[in-house]
């Protein structure tokens, strides 16, 4: 390589550190920016996350000495004075306030609480069915057939959550009705499902025999 070419080389590599240091220096503040940034992401998600623990600790605190109670109603008024800061761990504290209220002789007081649960639509729909399907069995005594059916027969849709157990209420229904033969049907769909839980199939099997049935024969129609 001639000196004049070696000259050359050495004059464009001068060049492009100079390029170089420009770029840097007029846009060197952007990579410090995303290194910011990315630290700082890391620390919020740090912090959020230790905020969210104590949180959780906090409510289980006070959901604890408010259990610790004797008395029902003064349970139920602890649980009221809880807030949750989540709509899930509000809705937990808020059953758990229902069935203190049930204890104490407010089942009224308690309906409103599910209902309230069920209706929120910032909840998981397996919170929302749970307290659905519990605030229809508490108003047994006081809402028509008619109005539990329609509210059963939504949870007892195929692939819900509590598909089987709403069946159950749906057949307790039919015999309510003095339909025995549509109880029966409803109860030998629950006794072949797969899936269901082993306690459940011993309540179906005696409702089943009860009504003069055969739980062993449904089952064998059932896996025909």
């Amino acid at each position: 390589m001639s000196d004049t070419d070696s000259f050359i080389d050495e004059v464009t590599e001068e060049v492009r550190r100079d390029r170089l240091f420009l770029l840097f220096k007029r846009y060197g503040w952007i990579g410090a920016v995303v290194v910011i940034l990315i630290v700082g992401g890391a620390a919020w998600r740090e912090y959020s996350q230790a905020q969210a623990r104590s949180q959780a600790q906090d409510v289980g605190d006070a959901m604890t000495a408010a259990l610790s109670v004797d008395a029902a109603a003064a349970r139920a008024d602890g649980l009221a004075q809880i807030e949750a800061g989540s709509a899930g761990a509000q809705a937990v504290v808020d059953m758990t306030e229902a069935a203190a209220r049930v204890d104490a002789g407010s089942p009224q007081e308690a309906v409103v609480l599910l209902d309230g649960i069920a209706t929120n639509g910032d909840l998981p729909q397996v919170y929302r069915d749970i307290a659905a399907f519990k605030s229809v069995l508490l108003q047994a005594d006081t809402m028509s057939a008619e109005d539990r059916r329609l509210r059963l027969e939504a949870l007892a849709a195929p692939g819900g959550t509590l598909q089987y157990l709403a069946a159950e209420q749906l057949a307790l229904l039919d015999i309510e009705a003095g339909d025995t033969a549509a109880a029966l049907a409803r109860l030998q769909e629950i006794s072949a499902s797969v899936g269901v839980s082993r306690d459940l199939q011993e309540r179906v099997s005696q409702v089943i025999v009860a009504l003069g049935g055969s739980p062993e024969a449904d089952a064998q129609d059932g896996d025909g």
